[in-house]
């Protein structure tokens, strides 16, 4: 399993008239975390894409616990349960709050792209060979 976490502060302009984290946000999170996670191996999406890898969203789901607040810190905590063995990879996602609190919860499903081929392929072998030892 490959996990990575990293904290994002709610901005003023992320919030709704209550003052909590507009739910449409949340998918933005977590595009961070999958972000950060990916960079945290020594890879970025820039790079993959410079090679004709995409990676666009083919499902999302999400479940809201409590609110994100303005102003909180929020760590994204982003797990990799599995190593992809098709296209298709899911990115488990979980917000919490300063407090250890459990916000929301959520699941990425992303295919690698071959935006050449205009087909789905297999994850790059750069980034396979970062994940593998932790699935080892």
């Amino acid at each position: 399993m490959f996990s990575s976490e990293t904290k994002i502060r709610v901005r003023y302009g992320e919030t709704d008239q209550m003052g909590f984290l507009y739910y449409g946000y949340y998918a933005l999170y977590y595009e961070v975390g999958r972000a950060e996670a990916i960079r945290e191996l020594g890879y970025t999406y820039k790079e993959m894409e410079e090679t004709g890898v995409m990676m666009p969203v083919v499902e999302l789901n999400a479940k809201y616990y409590r609110p994100a607040l303005y102003d909180n810190l929020i760590k994204v905590k982003t797990i990799l349960k599995e190593l992809p063995t098709t296209p298709k990879i899911d990115f488990h996602s979980e917000l919490y709050n300063e407090s250890g609190e459990l916000l929301n919860k959520g699941v990425t499903t992303l295919v690698f792209y071959d935006s050449a081929k205009k087909q789905k392929t297999n994850m790059p072998k750069l980034l396979l060979d970062k994940l593998q030892p932790f699935f080892e």
